[in-house]
């Protein structure tokens, strides 16, 4: 195997297949490799829909790119590996199996891993996440032989697999810290619909509480929570957030936060080195911070915006970020940056009480920053418009505020 390499990528799901199609569509000869900790291409997305889950479609329809496809294109696949060692210097990059690469351009796409629960015995059978194939694999198996399940987590993870563990047949008591789903990003009358459009369907909603201990021997049988409420389960669901394994890269120089720190053109702050996807802090130029997203749109754009600067190209990452779930018949979206600074203003469109509600995000500035939209998917795309052209809101309040309004008429 050859170990020179003029584009090598850290990561092979989205950004980074992204990245190496762009390159390749671009350059025909130079040498790309791909490093994975996982096999081949799939759909991170199709992991947690409701008919891949209960096996109503073909297994093999997760995967995006076929091993020929890597052959074809002539790029190199190095799977199940990690990268442990970043020598900015010599521009070589150490594997866990020992093997050394050098490169003359690097993309970081190293993407986030489900956060561990952090109470003791979260180690024993039955407790699974939802974040890469094996996991979905093993809670897939956990299913068949449980009858009541837990869901730790208030997020998109919490509500899609409560939906899923639901029409698996399974009893599903949720447990959250939070007040609410979603909370902060959604107010409170947003997430009454949710949680009433839950419950309609036999889902336990248990808010404001945690669990404090996990009972069974080698498998979870029940847990206790902290104010002593004892729930019997054989499977416990967590949903809790992600983490990024980038310490590993601070010796090399490459400035890190939560994630790796980025321009808008995802350069790092060392030479010839990118950063695309989830693990990607950046430079934000509609919302004007730096930020931090983890979804598949995102991720798939990131790559090919950082292939192309990579090419020598100067094109800056702008889009205006969103992600969208369905389910218990309801179709839920946020777009742009949905944190509420407490000066903001809130513009409501529809209402709980029609089951159609959307609220527009005003910044200081006069500007639409944000939206979150619950079963009023047609109206995202005009507000990511005004998001990305700094429309001024001033003036336009009774449009926006008028479910009946199209808002196209104002692009």
């Amino acid at each position: 195997m050859n170990n020179k390499y003029k584009y090598l990528i850290i990561g092979g799901g989205a950004a980074g297949t992204t990245a190496a199609e762009t390159l390749r569509q671009n350059d025909q000869e130079g040498g790309i490799a791909i490093i994975s900790d996982e096999p081949r291409f799939y759909s991170r997305i199709m992991l947690s829909k409701p008919n891949f889950f209960l096996g109503k479609i073909p297994f093999d329809n997760v995967w995006l790119k076929q091993k020929e496809w890597y052959e074809e294109n002539k790029i190199t696949f190095i799977e199940n590996v990690l990268a442990t060692k970043l020598d900015a210097n010599s521009k070589t990059v150490t594997l866990s199996n020992g093997q050394t690469l050098q490169y003359e351009k690097l993309l970081l796409a190293t993407g986030g891993e489900a956060k561990t629960w952090p109470i003791q015995g979260s180690d024993k059978k039955g407790i699974c996440y939802v974040r890469d194939l094996s996991q979905v694999n093993e809670l897939i198996e956990n299913i068949k032989t449980s009858k009541q399940t837990i869901v730790v987590g208030s997020g998109f993870v919490g509500f899609e697999v409560c939906e899923m563990a639901k029409l698996a047949g399974l009893e599903v008591t949720v447990v959250m810290r939070e007040p609410y789903f979603w909370y902060p990003l959604l107010d409170a009358e947003s997430a009454k619909m949710i949680e009433e459009a839950m419950q309609k369907e036999g889902i336990k909603i248990l808010k404001e509480t945690e669990v404090s201990k996990i009972l069974g021997d080698e498998r979870i049988e029940g847990v206790i929570l902290k104010d002593g409420t004892q729930l019997e389960c054989q499977l416990a669901i967590i949903g809790i957030g992600l983490v990024y394994h980038i310490d590993w890269l601070k010796e090399a120089g490459v400035k890190i936060n939560r994630g790796i720190l980025a321009n808008e053109y995802l350069e790092t702050n060392v030479p010839d080195i990118y950063t695309a996807g989830d693990v990607t802090e950046f430079n934000d130029l509609i919302l004007g911070k730096r930020v931090q997203f983890s979804n598949w749109a995102n991720a798939q754009m990131q790559g090919r915006t950082a292939a192309n600067n990579m090419l020598g190209k100067r094109d800056p990452f702008k889009m205006v970020s969103f992600c969208s779930t369905i389910g218990f018949g309801l179709n839920i979206a946020m777009s742009g940056d949905v944190r509420v600074e407490p000066e903001y203003k809130i513009i409501k469109r529809g209402s709980p009480e029609i089951n159609s509600f959307a609220r527009i995000i005003v910044d200081t500035n006069d500007e639409i920053v944000g939206g979150t939209f619950i079963n009023r998917l047609k109206d995202m795309a005009p507000i990511n418009k005004l998001i990305e052209t700094d429309f001024k809101v001033s003036g336009h309040e009774s449009s926006l505020s008028d479910p009946d309004f199209d808002l196209k008429q104002l692009i």
